[in-house]
């Protein structure tokens, strides 16, 4: 055997060298991880709030709606109208049901700053609204029915009643929209409707789960 070609093996000291500086190193390694992990929960802690501003993202998302139904009733109101001619010589009535939808509507334009406020600690945001509006009422009437009494009715008499009774069905689908239970379940609508249009806006924006309390102007009690 050619004794050149023997390697030398290494000493202990040259195969102890390494696992000395690593055990030296490890605990330095480890107190810089543990430094680290505890400075990124101090930040997730005590961060500013740099995601912006809850209020001028809700009214954002207000503006651009403008105004917004939050709830429609099926009315069917009855009436009545008379007609006379020739001196009374000539009379007629006729009774019409006429189908009407009103419409309840928020008129988010009025809503400021002013209506706002955002609780930091519980991540509360509260809406005072205003009123519903009933929008003018839509009457069907390709649908309605009517009764006519008379024992001559003209064409002209005849016109004059499916006026009057329109007119007369318009002005009373607008009272029975004021009715308190339909006016209830409008504001029970328009909480909805508000919570669900600013919960998204609210997320995208980084709140997060946000609580949404909502009012509207004439209650005597929150909700």
């Amino acid at each position: 055997m050619d004794p050149d070609r023997l390697t030398p093996a290494p000493s202990t000291s040259a195969l102890a060298a390494p696992r000395r500086w690593r055990m030296a190193v490890l605990p330095w390694v480890l107190f810089l991880a543990a430094a680290a992990f505890a400075g990124w929960l101090a930040w997730q802690k005590w961060r500013p709030e740099t995601i912006g501003d809850p209020l001028a993202t809700s009214l954002v998302a207000f503006e651009k709606q403008d105004r917004l139904t939050v709830f429609s009733a099926q009315l069917a109101p009855v009436v009545a109208s008379d007609d006379s001619r020739l001196f009374g010589l000539v009379t007629s009535r006729q009774v019409a049901v006429i189908p009407a939808r009103v419409d309840y509507a928020i008129d988010l334009g009025k809503v400021g700053r002013d209506r706002l406020r955002w609780d930091v600690a519980t991540k509360t945001l509260t809406i005072r609204l205003p009123a519903p509006e009933v929008t003018r009422p839509n009457l069907d009437e390709g649908r309605a029915q009517y009764l006519r009494e008379g024992v001559w009715i003209t064409r002209a008499a005849q016109d004059k009643l499916t006026r009057d009774n329109t007119m007369l069905a318009e002005r009373l689908a607008v009272e029975q929209a004021a009715n308190p239970v339909l006016l209830g379940l409008a504001r029970g609508a328009a909480k909805d409707a508000i919570r669900q249009n600013l919960a998204i806006p609210l997320q995208v924006a980084g709140y997060g789960d946000v609580k949404l309390a909502v009012t509207i102007d004439g209650e005597q009690a929150a909700p």
